[in-house]
């Protein structure tokens, strides 16, 4: 095999596939990334057996077809470091052979033969996401999973469609996001690939991939793991096992809430003001709404007092609730600062939901007054 590459090109798209190799593994060969060049084009190949991608390389000229296997560590050394604009990769029988136009290296690999071939998209029934769209379902649920939740099914994002509508739902049993959005149906997808629930890594690897555009993205959902195609590749994951929690339960309709207005930049500059003196200890901050005013107070023992207010539309009945602060910023961060929200409150022992026009909820359990934690 030969092949001439673009430096860059070259290093982003195998920067990719290098999150996926794992430092460590009971298969050495997984530490690396597979390189398959035919005559058309090149290939990054990588997995650890649970996420797979297969990129498209661009920038590069085949000159000799051929297979290959890149050391993660040692490759992407050479890549970022070289001051070349492009490189050729030459293999023989011990291994890749690196040059620019004043340095060279030689780098042993293993036999490509061994590599676990990772699954490609061939499917003719698939449902179609706008890419942006997809990164949005993701980034506004991803941070509310527990990977590290005994409970499997919390470890990553329920993706649930039905007919033209998508919903992505993320959950640690704490607070619960939900996301929205239209979905392209393709083809006759089974009923039973409708529901899946992806791995939160894998999710984090696939918001870094998909671009920030508005290309179309086909994913297939199957009973043991989900495929997703996109401008310059594939990415395969496999499914977390067990049973999400009923979330639509989480979303209760209450005679006696109150719905009030809010603009997210002030109160995500409120509740930083008012979390500066909270502690690992004491993360709770009490939130008492009534007369026109916001008032979010904390008081942490040997840290200090907090006391921050700001107007609000609301006149009624004053209800305070305890919030963790955590959890409130989280669903702040992932929205813009001019952005208007609707939070739901009935009383300091009922959870908040937080809601947007374009889809997105947010549940909130309180914390207790007297504990605060």
């Amino acid at each position: 095999m030969k092949i001439e590459i673009n430096r860059e090109e070259f290093l982003s798209v195998f920067q990719t596939a290098a999150a996926i190799a794992p430092s460590r593994s009971p298969k050495p060969i997984l530490q690396n990334v597979k390189l398959v060049a035919i005559e058309s084009g090149a290939t990054l190949l990588a997995t650890d057996m649970e996420i797979g991608v297969r990129l498209s390389v661009p920038g590069i000229t085949v000159i000799t077809p051929g297979e290959c296997i890149l050391p993660v560590s040692r490759f992407n050394s050479v890549l970022r470091e070289s001051s070349d604009e492009s490189l050729s990769i030459e293999t023989d029988e011990t291994g890749s052979i690196v040059k620019g136009k004043r340095s060279k290296f030689r780098l042993p690999a293993e036999n490509p033969d061994e590599f676990p071939d990772v699954a490609e998209f061939d499917e003719t029934s698939f449902y179609e996401f706008p890419s942006n769209l997809f990164k949005q379902l993701i980034r506004r649920t991803i941070f509310a999973t527990d990977a590290e939740s005994a409970r499997f099914a919390l470890g990553g994002i329920l993706l649930e469609i039905e007919g033209d509508v998508a919903v992505a739902v993320g959950t640690d049993g704490r607070r619960l996001a939900k996301m929205e959005g239209p979905v392209k149906t393709v083809g006759e997808p089974k009923v039973s690939e409708s529901k899946t629930i992806v791995p939160t890594r894998s999710m984090n690897l696939i918001d870094r991939a998909l671009p920030d555009s508005d290309d179309p993205i086909q994913i297939v959902t199957r009973p043991n793991d989900v495929l997703i195609r996109y401008t310059n590749g594939v990415i395969y994951s496999r499914l977390v096992e067990g049973r999400f929690p009923p979330w639509k339960d989480v979303f209760p309709k209450r005679e006696n809430a109150v719905t009030i207005d809010l603009n997210v930049g002030p109160v995500f500059s409120c509740l930083r003001q008012a979390s500066i003196v909270t502690s690992d200890e004491s993360r709770g901050i009490d939130l008492v709404f009534g007369d026109g005013t916001l008032v979010m107070t904390n008081t942490t023992a040997d840290v200090g007092e907090s006391h921050v207010e700001m107007p609000i539309p609301y006149d009624g009945e004053e209800i305070t609730m305890t919030l963790d602060h955590r959890y409130f910023a989280d669903f702040l961060k992932v929205l813009e600062a001019d952005r208007i929200f609707q939070m739901e409150i009935e009383s300091a022992e009922s959870a908040a939901i937080c809601s947007t026009d374009d889809g997105y909820g947010y549940v909130i359990m309180p914390l207790s007054r007297d504990r605060k934690k």
